[in-house]
């Protein structure tokens, strides 16, 4: 599937934007070249429960709930580890068999932490950055509350990747993000499912 996941620093762009530059297209998420990697892929496990599948990574202190009907997916390829979760009947482009936005149809949300201490100043001036290399047609920023913290939500639409939307929890020294796409019939069936998937996350 995609990657959303991951910031840098102001020096280099999203980690799927350079992906896509050499295979052909155009996301996602900042990666930290010069760093400690702090994460893994294998530090997140898939509980199945008689409430529900969820997602959990003990490292980062973070539980979600995967919504009703959906898969999951962990993308290996990224050093500190991204997890998706995704309707049955996505589909898209792929390169490569990664799934690239925009989406022709359903719902994905990726689930990525980058260990790193950004403050929402920061974080805003870095999603403009990258979402400008990317021809952003629209975009906003508002203030919400998630697992009783304060987070920056982020709606946008691009010209090369369509319309997504960002949630930012920066706590202590990482950051927190949840990016949903979807494809074109089904925005507000995956919204709605966006916000209530928000209220399962549990950051200790």
């Amino acid at each position: 599937m995609l990657n959303f996941g991951k910031f840098l620093n102001k020096k280099n762009i999203f980690a799927f934007v350079i992906f896509l530059i050499l295979i052909a297209g155009g996301l996602f998420w900042w990666w930290q070249s010069n760093k400690e990697i702090k994460g893994s892929p294998d530090d997140y496990i898939i509980k199945e429960t008689e409430e529900g599948t969820f997602v959990e990574n003990k490292k980062a202190g973070l539980v979600v709930k995967v919504p009703e009907g959906w898969e999951v997916k962990k993308i290996k390829d990224i050093e500190e580890g991204s997890f998706i979760v995704q309707t049955s009947n996505i589909e898209g482009k792929r390169i490569n068999d990664v799934l690239v936005p925009p989406l022709a149809q359903g719902c994905g949300i990726e689930i990525a932490i980058n260990y790193k201490k950004l403050n929402f100043e920061e974080i805003e001036q870095d999603v403009k950055e990258i979402y400008w290399r990317l021809e952003v047609t629209d975009q906003k920023f508002e203030r919400i509350i998630v697992d009783n913290k304060e987070a920056l939500k982020n709606i946008v639409n691009a010209k090369r990747v369509g319309p997504m939307i960002g949630v930012y929890i920066p706590l202590s020294d990482k950051v927190y993000s949840f990016t949903l796409i979807w494809g074109p019939d089904e925005k507000e069936k995956c919204i709605q499912e966006f916000e209530n998937f928000l209220e399962t996350i549990s950051i200790q």
